[in-house]
């Protein structure tokens, strides 16, 4: 089975490079290796157009810019594989990872998805241990997990592309737009097949990267409401109640986005979100603490409201801390 291995690119020609090289030292043979210029203004292009001289396997296509989604999506439009890796330009694939997960698929063919484990590297290249995502244990579906979080990087999975065109195009979102696809797909009621060994490279490097930001930015939070909006919906669609463990805590979640769009003025979508979050927790979340906050809203609006809450949450963490270390910062002036 043709693989198509499709990298999405925004100025990071020597990191391109590498994730090329990871995709040509692959012991799995057929496959083909798109790489997608989103725009780029600095000497990408001309790196593109080098590799694709080299190696025969690798083409070429520019697109206007769009953000990582858009870019994924121009890739998958012309990829000719049964199977679809998504490549990061700044990770890497170990050099089994193909041949690994279409084994895998191809003796579970009900699966429509298979994964494995991934490597985290800091920006000075050493292995650092994942402490912002649980441990992938074998899971079977998407859902109710990845209401706890993204729970792989997007190297990690390789797609039946059957199983991505019946999800539909990835969306325009800048941010999140990689959890929103995959819920997506876990919303189909795709099986996965899990491979038990490390098969990818995520890495952290000092430049630009859309995840990084700041946390209180209106753009950012528009992006994640719009995202996290879609994730209940896909989760609703799989069938993941209220009660479930997954969906309360990714309500607790909604209701704390809601207080940060608040908090930068977003006033619509902190409504729209606090709705969601108070219907997503039924009858296990706090309602006497989703009254008082809907107390608070119709009483100063929801911009004064969500900076209120979030001081309030600062303070209390503050206080939380030992009593010693607070003696600590006072004894040295801060």
């Amino acid at each position: 089975m043709l693989v198509s291995v499709i990298i999405p690119v925004f100025n990071r020609a020597a990191m391109l490079v590498e994730a090329v090289q990871s995709a040509l030292a692959q012991s799995y043979r057929p496959i083909e290796i798109i790489i997608v210029d989103d725009a780029s203004t600095d000497d990408t292009p001309a790196t593109i157009a080098a590799l694709a001289a080299r190696h025969p396997e690798v083409r070429s296509v520019r697109r206007d810019n769009g953000g990582p989604g858009a870019a994924r999506e121009s890739g998958r439009q012309i990829a000719r594989g049964e199977l679809l890796q998504y490549l990061d330009s700044d990770d890497l694939l170990l050099p089994r990872k193909l041949e690994l997960q279409v084994r895998a698929l191809a003796e579970n063919p009900a699966c429509g998805i298979a994964y494995g484990r991934t490597r985290y590297r800091d920006d000075a290249g050493g292995e650092i241990a994942c402490t912002w995502k649980p441990l992938l244990r074998g899971e079977r579906s998407i859902f109710p997990h990845f209401l706890r979080a993204r729970m792989w990087e997007t190297v990690t999975p390789l797609y039946r592309a059957a199983v991505c065109a019946a999800a539909g195009p990835w969306s325009a979102l800048r941010l999140e737009e990689d959890w929103e696809y995959d819920c997506r797909i876990g919303a189909l009621g795709v099986p996965l097949a899990f491979v038990p060994e490390v098969v990818a490279e995520h890495r952290d490097h000092p430049e630009g990267r859309l995840s990084r930001g700041d946390a209180v930015d209106p753009v950012r939070l528009r992006q994640r409401a719009v995202a996290h909006t879609a994730i209940l919906g896909h989760a609703r669609r799989a069938g993941v109640g209220s009660d479930a463990p997954e969906m309360q805590r990714f309500a607790r979640e909604l209701f704390l986005l809601a207080r940060q769009c608040g908090a930068a003025g977003l006033a619509e979508e902190s409504a729209s979100l606090f709705a969601l979050a108070r219907d997503a927790s039924g009858a296990g979340g706090n309602r006497a603490q989703f009254r008082l906050y809907r107390a608070v809203a119709r009483t100063v609006g929801w911009s004064l409201a969500g900076k209120l809450s979030l001081i309030a949450d600062r303070a209390r963490a503050a206080f939380a801390r030992p009593s010693s270390a607070r003696t600590s910062e006072r004894g040295r002036g801060t």
